[in-house]
């Protein structure tokens, strides 16, 4: 096996000359197949191990015997004690998923601060098999169909070539010693449920599934190769990016409307599995202010454009400016600074421009998403004006409403950032000193140019 090991390597370039590689090792066949495969290369190694508190006992002796078996080869030692279950509840997540998020982001941890390359991970051939079956009864998009791949960031997988009986018959020729974890006979698990009643079933019909299914992920990973770029191309083409937003032509975007697996591997990046697919479909062809929830990301239609934002910002609700230093905290901001105001000083007409007399304002202010009942007096008039009757009047959409933020001082609106200022902050013939803000162009919360 040692000749495949590292013809795989090779193939795959996993590994260059002189990297310090971190094996995940948990005790477990393949990992300890895979540390024993690593010890006959010439490599600066280290090991590390998770202890995820789930199996009491059990968890303990899988640490003892990696921590021993790194004694032995003289080989640095690295581990941790994870409450899990915890973590999960505290997540919401599956003890699976936390186990993993737990792991990764350790490893990846343990790599910076140690100056390793690369975290070596055990996932065989079946691993990546049952991965596809899972992603294919789940329903996936073409980078699911490519299984598990080889080099991913830091990650590196060189056992993917082997099979779980090739590893099994490794170590039983080379008696290494591995803890086998007794929760991989569970079939309430769905990982398990393949392996052991859904794979026996299919080789059955074809003996030889395992090399079939994984020669068919690796021309996946190659269409999904073909596709990703031609996606990539129609974004820029389709698509304009703007901070914690894009934003995608209608009408480019119903051209492809017919083809549903281009329209969902566009919006896949942002949330949309199978399920949402006909109701993206049915926002893009509908009216201005229908929109979906992901679990990352809003998708909204407003007027010409399907927008899609972070979830996560569209939360954003208020940023405190204590100086004007401090502008720059606000993410629609490009520049804040003071001008004098002479005679000759000509106001900025454009509307991703304020300049705001500097002497009514009072620090600090707050930049801050409107709410019912707020009113301002909009440049040019002496009467004040509720700022939903100032939206209604100026066709505002949904999202539009959703995305602007004010400029507030005690109390009272400056500006409704990249529309209008407040008449009564506005640059007099008594104003010395104004305060000029600048917009960046792409900014989220400017409001749409009519």
């Amino acid at each position: 096996m040692i000749e495949e090991f590292n013809k795989y390597i090779f193939l795959n370039n996993l590994i260059k000359q002189g990297d310090k590689i971190l094996l995940a090792v948990s005790g477990g066949i393949d990992s300890m197949v895979m540390a024993h495969l690593f010890l006959r290369r010439n490599h600066k190694e280290g090991i590390a191990h998770c202890n995820f508190s789930l199996r009491g006992q059990e968890s303990d002796k899988d640490e003892e015997l990696v921590r021993q078996f790194a004694a032995d080869n003289n080989i640095p030692f690295y581990t941790i004690r994870f409450e899990t279950k915890a973590y999960a509840k505290r997540n919401k997540l599956s003890i699976q998923m936390a186990a993993r998020e737990l792991r990764y982001n350790w490893f990846e941890e343990i790599r910076g601060k140690n100056g390793f390359d690369s975290v070596a991970v055990a996932h065989n051939l079946n691993d990546n098999i049952e991965t596809l079956l899972i992603n294919l009864i789940r329903g996936t998009g073409l980078a699911g169909m490519a299984g598990i791949k080889p080099l991913n960031n830091n990650i590196i997988r060189p056992m993917l070539f082997a099979t779980r009986q090739e590893i099994q018959t490794y170590c039983d020729k080379n008696k290494i010693v591995f803890r086998e974890d007794k929760s991989n006979a569970d079939t309430k698990y769905t990982r398990n449920k393949i392996r052991h009643q859904v794979i026996p079933v299919i080789k059955e019909i074809n003996p030889s599934v395992e090399l079939t299914l994984n020669e068919t992920a690796e021309r996946f990973s190659g269409f999904n190769e073909i596709v990703s770029d031609y996606i990539s191309q129609l974004k820029e083409k389709i698509g304009e990016e703007k901070e914690h937003i894009i934003s995608f032509n209608i009408s480019l975007l119903k051209t492809h409307l017919h083809n549903k697996a281009v329209i969902f591997e566009l919006f896949k990046p942002y949330g949309v599995a199978n399920a949402k697919l006909n109701d993206l479909i049915r926002v893009i062809d509908g009216k201005t202010g229908g929109q979906i929830i992901t679990d990352t990301h809003r998708i909204i239609k407003n007027r010409k454009e399907i927008v899609v934002s972070e979830e996560a910002y569209m939360q954003e609700t208020s940023y405190t400016i204590s100086d004007i230093n401090a502008f720059c905290i606000y993410p629609g901001i490009s520049s804040a600074r003071n001008v004098k105001i002479t005679d000759t000083y000509e106001i900025p007409s454009d509307p991703h421009i304020a300049c705001i007399d500097l002497q009514k304002i009072s620090f600090p202010v707050l930049i801050r998403k409107w709410k019912p009942g707020d009113y301002f007096y909009p440049l040019g008039m002496k009467q004040k004006k509720k700022l939903s009757d100032y939206f209604i009047d100026n066709k505002y959409s949904r999202f539009d409403k959703e995305t602007i933020f004010i400029l507030e001082s005690d109390g009272k609106i400056v500006w409704l950032i990249g529309d209008r200022i407040d008449d009564r902050f506005k640059i007099t013939s008594s104003t010395k000193k104004g305060l000029l803000l600048k917009l960046k162009r792409k900014a989220l919360i400017i409001k749409p140019v009519r």
